[in-house]
């Protein structure tokens, strides 16, 4: 079977943990400061402050900002929970806003119709490593004067005009995750040019301690370990090498995919897109339903999988809060989770996988 994603690691990233081990220091010490020195810099940042996950950078990032109950965060409907469920946590709304049918990301135009005189902040996703119309939405924020913070979980050196995503809002958000660009297992990370906000997220994910032992406001237990940061030391100075490597297969597909009715995924010339998902759209013209090419692929071996078979907005869990289609209106995103399929894209994949995948897809 060729999966749908795969972490690579390497002796270099079992050497670094077994040091870590050795040294006895193992949570938030010299390792977890290499890594936010080194991934700040990488980014173009001043500040970088490593976390647990990915889901608690987005919350910590809001926190620093002081959304509280009764604000209204704006957030694209079409993207993994967790980017709502951060707003949540601050006892604040989500209000959810329709996508870019080519792009799949955050669509400027609604978000202007949905923005109210709660609204707070908009949190834009790079969805599928591909960066948002960063302009637009800055263009936004100015006018509106609101906070825009940047979930970049899937868009680790993706870049806008030159620039790497993680840098433009007053706060990026990534994720660590095993099957992200790069990993450290589980682990997050905030970036950002205010050393308020960075304070304000050191604080947050320790106790709120400024020294040791004095704690100066409610914080939590949101620490990295020095393992998780060990291995992303140097899973960072690997990145580039797999985004290329990333890069080079959707362009084999790009070039050798000619089948009527899938759609490609879209490409502008001002972004620098680090696929972290290939995802591709089946039409109507398509010979088969989505489902059935989902099973004709896996009985073929071909790893695959939708991302994401329900909009947030029509979860369960926001369906009892009483977003419903009468009061929650995103078409596009609707209609792309009946259609959307990733395949895979990983930098494991070999020459006869990019061969074999385009072979049985004709």
């Amino acid at each position: 079977m060729i999966p749908i994603a795969k972490p690579i690691i390497g002796n270099d990233e079992i050497q670094a943990v077994v040091q870590v081990l050795k040294s006895g220091m193992l949570t938030q010490g010299k390792a977890v400061e290499e890594f936010e020195n080194a991934f700040a810099e990488y980014i173009g940042v001043k500040n970088a402050i490593a976390v647990s996950n990915g889901t608690i950078s987005l919350d910590i990032a809001l926190k620093s900002l002081d959304i509280k109950q009764g604000d209204e965060v704006i957030v694209p409907s079409f993207t993994f929970i967790s980017t709502a469920n951060a707003v949540l946590f601050q006892g604040a709304k989500p209000v959810f806003v329709d996508v870019d049918e080519r792009t799949f990301n955050i669509n400027p135009e609604d978000v202007v119709k949905k923005i109210t005189d709660k609204t707070k902040a908009i949190i834009g996703v790079h969805l599928f490593g591909y960066p948002f119309d960063v302009k637009a939405i800055q263009e936004i924020c100015e006018d509106y004067n609101l906070y825009l913070v940047e979930d970049c979980a899937q868009a680790h050196g993706a870049e806008y005009k030159g620039k790497k995503v993680g840098g433009f809002g007053v706060a990026g958000c990534f994720s660590f995750y095993a099957t992200k660009n790069m990993t450290t297992g589980e682990g997050g990370i905030i970036t950002t040019d205010s050393d308020e906000i960075a304070k304000m997220c050191r604080l947050l994910r320790s106790h709120g301690e400024n020294k040791k032992y004095y704690h100066t406001i409610l914080g939590y237990n949101y620490r990295m370990t020095d393992i998780q940061a060990a291995i992303g030391v140097i899973q960072l100075k690997k990145l580039d090498i797999f985004n290329r490597k990333r890069i080079n297969n959707a362009q084999y597909f790009n070039k050798h995919i000619k089948t009527h009715g899938l759609k490609l995924p879209h490409k502008e010339s001002v972004v620098k897109h680090v696929f972290h998902q290939y995802a591709v759209t089946i039409e109507k013209e398509f010979p088969m339903l989505r489902d059935e090419f989902m099973e004709y692929l896996k009985k073929k071996s071909i790893g695959c999988a939708i991302h994401y078979p329900l909009p947030i907005h029509k979860q369960p869990l926001y369906r009892r809060m009483g977003y419903t289609d009468e009061n929650v209106q995103c078409p596009v995103a609707t209609s792309l989770s009946k259609k959307i399929l990733s395949l895979p894209v990983h930098p494991s994949l070999a020459e006869k996988d990019l061969i074999y995948i385009t072979e049985t897809i004709k």
